[in-house]
């Protein structure tokens, strides 16, 4: 049967098992958006693309399906730039789909045409530019295929217009064939064995674990090898939840504003098993002096990856999920396991010793004073864990990872690798869109969260009930604790000298506003705030101005030298 390309593209997108797109139509788009007007396919109608693509990406990683978007041409493939290169830094599976000019006036400045192939080249993990119908099907399948296979990440499929309103026969391929592109997922055993030989020996293991355990869905796998080799586990902000938060062997999180005790422990390390994490400069603090005494194991999907910041001892490529399962199967009898345990203790007692030494902790605030931690505290207290946690970037994004205890994986969302401002409401809102049952709260700064408010109004249409925290302290507040520390408190244009009524503008888009400016309204608020199911909710809690975020590396300093409370 015959078919316009635009009619293709959503039979496709049925084909992957597509259910929701995030998008904003356009001229050039507009025979995709006819073609929607019928399908069942869910449309979620953003206020600007970058939403879009935030959206999609929050949805990718609270479900672990690929998240799509559709964009038209010039400015609306533009604006999804930042999106996609969040998802690149952190490896999640997104689909865009933009409109582009038609072929012939490509090149010839037509109206709203941008070069979108060529702009994203070096923050798509693959981009497409589609100029014959009959590529059409096949461009989609193999889209599919590469953003979620290997290592995952988004890939772009360029739409002319002329392409959207030809016609082909349909026919779906079963499999994209592209033989220059075979990932490894299976590890290589002398190297498994050589890394479970070198854990063995080592009498001060610890290992870091990074988001690849979590796209890996290794989670499980990971908690059985740190439980049967008493083996202390830190993560990185995208590893965490990869092993439970509240678990007795869990550090807490290591680099710049990491735990005292991981730290402590990955400097000390005489074995640093790094499992789906890339060692990067958040994480290493000074280089040369990063794990100087360590044998370094590294497990990873991305050969590239390897020894890329950190030279390591025994590389190991592959799926992690799969080289956890095969070093589990190789794991010495009970017995050695009970005198391997024995062995280690002191070692564990160490590393307990330096939790109980410098706790995660703050300064109770004076009399009337809200402290932001107290507000994460609180919000963990009364959903129990169970909620997905967005958070912007800055302080909230630090005070989120260190004061939140995520039990599973998948429930912390956040920009790890670009940190880009702006990200939390639209992934809370992707993220809501796949749960729609699930609690889901971003922790968000009162600078951060203005980059994309519009997309309160997205929340309130299709009745998400997304909860903001609003950690209000009138301060773009990380750049500010820089010029503290840094610039003699010479703080040049980071305060925020006039703000929106938050309270006000929730209700102006629709939603819920609440607010709390001492420690005993919050948890009134918070408690308010769970209760809504239809809307969204900003809660704008006043907190110090000044509040900084502890324990801090320095930048360029190594990880054992930190600022403590």
């Amino acid at each position: 049967m015959k078919m316009t390309g635009a009619r293709i593209l959503i039979e496709s997108l049925l084909k992957e098992g597509v259910d929701t797109i995030f998008g904003f139509p356009g001229g050039v788009v507009l025979p995709i958006y006819d073609v929607l007007y019928d399908s069942p396919l869910k449309h979620v109608l953003v206020r600007h693309e970058q939403g879009a693509v935030h959206m999609a990406d929050g949805y990718a990683r609270a479900s672990g399906r690929p998240g799509v978007v559709v964009v038209t041409s010039g400015p609306g493939a533009t604006n999804t730039v930042t999106g996609i290169a969040t998802a690149y830094m952190d490896s999640i599976p997104v689909v865009v789909f933009t409109g582009q000019v038609p072929t012939a006036l490509i090149g010839n400045d037509a109206f709203q045409e941008a070069d979108i192939v060529g702009i994203t080249r070096p923050c798509t993990k693959h981009n497409y530019l589609v100029k014959d119908i009959k590529e059409l099907t096949k461009t989609i399948k193999e889209a599919f295929h590469v953003a979620t296979t290997g290592r995952p990440g988004p890939v772009l499929v360029d739409l002319p217009k002329d392409v959207l309103i030809a016609m082909a026969e349909f026919k779906y391929p079963a499999a994209a064939e592209l033989p220059g592109y075979q990932p490894k997922y299976k590890g290589h055993g002398g190297q498994v064995k050589k890394a479970m030989a070198r854990i063995l020996k080592a009498r001060k293991p610890v290992i870091y674990a990074g988001g690849g355990v979590i796209l890996s869905d290794a989670a499980p796998e990971l908690k059985t090898l740190a439980e049967k080799l008493h083996i202390p586990v830190t993560t990185t902000l995208m590893g965490m939840g990869g092993f439970p938060g509240t678990h007795s062997l869990y550090m807490g999180m290591l680099g710049m504003h990491g735990t005292y005790a991981a730290n402590m422990a990955v400097t000390n390390t005489d074995c640093l098993i790094a499992i789906g994490a890339r060692f990067d400069d958040r994480v290493t603090g000074k280089i040369d002096e990063f794990a100087p005494y360590a044998t370094i194991i590294h497990i990873d999907i991305d050969p590239t990856s390897i020894s890329k910041n950190v030279e390591v001892d025994v590389p190991i490529v592959g799926d992690v999920k799969g080289i956890l399962r095969e070093m589990g199967k190789i794991l010495p009898k009970q017995k050695e396991l009970k005198e391997h345990e024995k062995e280690l203790q002191p070692w564990l007692k160490e590393v307990k010793k330096w939790e109980r030494t410098h706790k995660l902790s703050y300064k109770p605030g004076k009399k009337g004073v809200l402290k932001p931690q107290y507000v994460v505290e609180k919000l963990y207290e009364l959903t129990k864990g169970n909620a997905i946690i967005t958070t912007e970037v800055g302080q909230n994004q630090m005070w989120a990872a260190q004061f939140f205890k995520f039990k599973k994986p998948r429930t912390f969302l956040s920009s790890g690798g670009l940190g880009t401002m702006g990200y939390g409401l639209p992934a809370a809102i992707g993220a809501q869109v796949a749960f729609p049952k699930k609690t889901v709260i971003d922790i968000a700064g009162d600078g951060s969260i203005q980059m994309n408010i519009q997309e309160m109004a997205t929340a309130v249409q299709y009745k998400l009930p997304v909860k903001v925290a609003i950690l209000n302290n009138r301060y773009l507040g990380m750049v500010r604790q820089w010029q503290e520390f840094f610039y003699d408190k010479r703080y040049s244009h980071t305060c925020m000298g006039k703000l929106p009524d938050f309270v006000k503008l929730a209700e102006a888009y629709g939603g819920v506003g609440l607010r709390a400016s001492k420690p005993e309204e919050v948890e009134a608020v918070i408690k308010k705030a769970l209760k809504v199911t239809d809307r969204p909710v900003l809660m704008d809690f006043v907190v110090a101005p000044e509040e900084g975020v502890y324990p801090m590396v320095p930048t360029g300093e190594p990880l054992n030298k930190m600022l403590l409370v």
